[in-house]
């Protein structure tokens, strides 16, 4: 579970400061206290790391069922 957990959250981070890089360096702090005034309450970071991340377990699913 600490595992998944760890992918999960370098995914999130990843994601975050690939698509809001400017804003992490100019501002960081800031710009995480506005996530939350945002529409989709700020779930949207976690809705798109969610996805992304049920499509790495999906292939590395299927890596390890054709590697057997």
């Amino acid at each position: 579970m600490k595992k998944e957990l760890k992918i999960f959250a370098g995914i999130f981070l990843v994601l975050a400061v690939g698509m809001h890089y400017k804003e992490w360096l100019d501002h960081p702090l800031d710009h995480l206290r506005t996530l939350f005034t945002l529409e989709w309450f700020g779930l949207h970071p976690l809705v798109i790391t969610l996805a992304v991340y049920l499509l790495f377990v999906m292939v590395r699913g299927i890596v390890r069922f054709f590697g057997k």
